[in-house]
């Protein structure tokens, strides 16, 4: 299978350093054409009915089709600037209010004003009609309110309010950060070529490889719904692949140009290894985001086919279009000059700098590989006590003016806390028998110190069929006592009250929905992380031949995961760094973003782990002896992994600024993970391993040099005609 993996990059690329203008053609055709898609099919994106999962999306579907839905709802809040709330300038302001609400289009109903129980703030309710979505006419009427009552403080946020401005929040991160990562990237390839046209080749075909992407999602999101996080996913994984399969080309092709090889002999060469490490790198990229279909949600479902359509398309244009450039430019890839950077990288050479930290890993490897797996494991022993839940109002930026808004509004009128719908359908003839059932539910749920006594609140549709009985519990969403209610309503309460009358039922509710969430991210990540681990492992057992070289790098994969889960844990879950990160720790980690991270960390990692391996197995081929090939392997390897991890590094990074919880959580747990994954795990722990091993790291079979290996010819690959 190797062998077959070598021939596929190594045809390709000549072809395309044969006909390097169709080859440069092809491409800008099929990324022209690919974001045409994106103008003509208009992307299909997800519904609220596609995020439904286990008891509590059958609760929503029986509600929504009940017509029982909550209709959406815009609240203002009239307090004072300062001082004391003038009571009859606050009636005046919600009578203005009411005016003018009501004459505008897509208004329900208007509410009668509520004060606050100390009587400093008084609340407004706007029910806008089904389907109405456009909060722009009730934002511009709530300021005009606010013209004529400067002395009074009125503010609006709602469903429709509050989610635009995330929206716009989310986008503005997003735009900040793919402004900075474009420069930032450019000025690292810079420093790791020393040439422009050399470091602008990675962000070109990066950026392609993203464009093609995106405007192929159109066309697919009518098979797997668009998730809006899914173009995110795309620059974030398609700019790293798509810079780092450069980045391992290029460099391969300049080291055999100095060597004294031709341009076109260079290129071929870098083909058969770099190529065929780019190869085995994507293979196990996209074998690690296969792994989000095991969740079966529809963000996952969209992410994965986001990610692995742009490493495809990454791993494409590295095998075709980059060696057509590089065949076409020949030695002007190295101009223009920086003439700084260029003496740096001129006078650093060939692992300078790595060979003096790799010295005493090759020397001590037993010492070394002690104090790595300590480093390791403390840093991972945190994620033991991980907690998860769906993100809330406290993991919401207070920079957001809506944010802060609905914050006041919680602190002027609390609620009773979460709430769990219980949501029976039966036949209509049933209607009484399900009343006095729920009533039952009711007294019993207010027996158990888990839900709040009172009054029950019980919704019926207009067909009677459908009842919704709406339980509230005194704690906050991300209490664990919450969870604890919705456990037991579900397996005792309900069951004992509404099994016997031939009922339909199911709890649901906003803490229903993410108490289904984690539980399900709970029983399938072991399968996803079983997925991947297993995944990667049969590919480096075929690609190298070795079961040792497999389970050694499975067993890094797993501790690169068990430090980002630490990591994060340490920061999010336990507030360090809080001052420094610009945060306040909401005491859990938000639900999604583990099985996130851990697929992006698998997959990207194994792009430089491919490439330092393979470089160790070239020497081996040339036979030299294990130590002195991992040592050779690691030096020649080592300037690129940390071109390649700093590019990385930096990118999430900038994530690590950014306002929402969720792009700081993933920026800070990939960032840092990443680095110690590049350094500590791939840099000494895994040469550590190697020299350990010895030959036994590459049972059963050791490699040998193949007859007419290209790499160790010295007469041209390939014939060319001359142009």
């Amino acid at each position: 299978m190797s062998l077959h993996l070598s021939a596929i990059p190594m045809r390709t690329a000549r072809w395309s350093a044969l006909h390097p203008w169709r080859a440069m053609l092809a491409w800008v055709a099929f990324v022209t054409v690919a974001v045409g898609m994106a103008a003509l099919i208009p992307t299909q994106e997800t519904t609220d009915a596609d995020y439904r999962i286990g008891e509590s999306g059958r609760a929503d579907e029986l509600v929504t089709s009940a017509g029982l839905d909550n209709p959406t709802t815009e609240n203002v809040l009239v307090t004072t600037t300062s001082g004391a709330l003038d009571h009859a300038a606050a009636q005046s302001a919600a009578a203005a209010l009411k005016r003018e609400m009501r004459g505008l289009d897509g208004v329900a109903t208007v509410s009668a004003p509520q004060w606050s129980p100390d009587g400093t703030a008084l609340l407004v309710a706007i029910q806008l009609a089904k389907d109405h979505e456009d909060a722009a006419p009730l934002v511009a009427a709530t300021a005009s309110v606010q013209s004529q009552y400067p002395d009074l403080d009125i503010r609006e946020a709602g469903d429709l309010t509050v989610d635009d401005a995330i929206n716009n929040q989310v986008a503005d991160d997003l735009s900040s950060a793919e402004t900075l990562s474009l420069p930032l990237t450019l000025i690292l390839m810079l420093v790791a070529f020393g040439a422009l046209i050399a470091a602008g080749l990675p962000v070109l075909l990066a950026a392609t490889s993203v464009a093609a992407t995106v405007g192929m999602i159109a066309p697919l999101s009518h098979l797997v719904h668009a998730d809006s996080t899914v173009t995110s996913m795309i620059v974030l994984i398609g700019m790293a692949v798509g810079v780092d399969y450069s980045l391992f080309y290029l460099k391969r092709e300049r080291e055999e140009r100095a060597k004294g090889h031709s341009t076109l002999d260079a290129v071929a060469i870098a083909a058969q290894t770099s190529g065929h490490s780019i190869l085995v790198s994507g293979g196990a990229v996209i074998a690690s985001m296969a792994g989000l279909f095991i969740v079966g949600d529809t963000t996952f479902n969209s992410l994965a086919v986001g990610a692995i359509l742009v490493v495809a398309v990454a791993v494409l244009g590295s095998i075709t279009v980059l060696p057509a450039l590089l065949a076409k430019l020949g030695r002007w890839v190295d101009r223009p000059r920086v003439p700084l950077l260029w003496r740096l990288n001129k006078r650093i050479g060939r692992g300078g700098i790595s060979r003096r930290v790799l010295a005493p890993v090759i020397g001590h490897p037993a010492i070394a590989l002690a104090f790595s797996s300590l480093v390791v494991v403390t840093l991972a022993i945190p994620a033991l006590g991980m907690k998860t839940h769906s993100g809330n109002l406290e993991t919401l930026p207070a920079s957001i003016p809506e944010v802060q808004t609905l914050r006041a509004m919680s602190a002027s009128f609390p609620t009773e806390g979460a709430v769990a719908d219980l949501v029976v359908h039966a036949p209509a003839d049933r209607r009484t028998d399900v009343a006095s059932a729920l009533n039952q539910v009711a007294h019993a749920a207010g027996e158990t110190n888990l839900f709040v006594v009172g009054d029950p609140a019980i919704d019926v549709s207009a067909d009677g069929r459908t009842s919704v009985l709406t339980l509230a519990m005194p704690f906050e969403e991300s209490d664990p006592r919450v969870d604890d209610g919705i456990r037991e309503l579900r397996s005792d309460l309900a069951p004992a009250a509404l099994d016997g009358i031939g009922a339909e039922y199911a709890v649901g509710g906003d803490a229903a929905d993410s108490l289904d969430f984690v539980d399900r991210e709970h029983d399938r990540l072991p399968l996803v992380i079983g997925f991947v681990l297993l995944l990667t492992l049969l590919i480096m057992a075929f690609t190298f031949r070795s079961l040792a070289i497999a389970v050694v790098s499975t067993v890094l994969n797993l501790a690169s995961v068990g430090v980002a889960f630490g990591l994060m844990t340490l920061v999010f879950q336990h507030g360090w760094f809080e001052g420094a990160l610009d945060f306040s720790s909401p005491g859990f980690v938000i639900d999604w973003l583990p099985l996130f991270v851990l697929v992006v960390l698998v997959g990207l990692s194994m792009d430089y782990h491919v490439f330092v391996l393979s470089r160790v197995r070239e020497h081996l081929q040339r036979g030299l002896p294990a130590r002195l090939a991992v040592r050779e392997g690691v030096a020649d390897t080592a300037g690129v992994v940390t071109s390649a991890a700093t590019v990385m590094v930096s990118v999430f990074a900038i994530f690590a600024t950014l306002s929402m919880m969720e792009m700081k959580m993933m920026g800070v747990g990939l960032s840092a993970a990443i680095l110690i994954d590049a350094t500590v795990i791939r840099l000494v722990m895994l040469p550590a391993i190697l020299v350990l091993l010895g030959e036994r790291a590459w049972w059963p079979t050791r490699p040998v040099r193949p007859v007419g290996d290209p790499v160790e010819e010295t007469e041209p690959a390939y014939e060319l005609v001359s142009r």
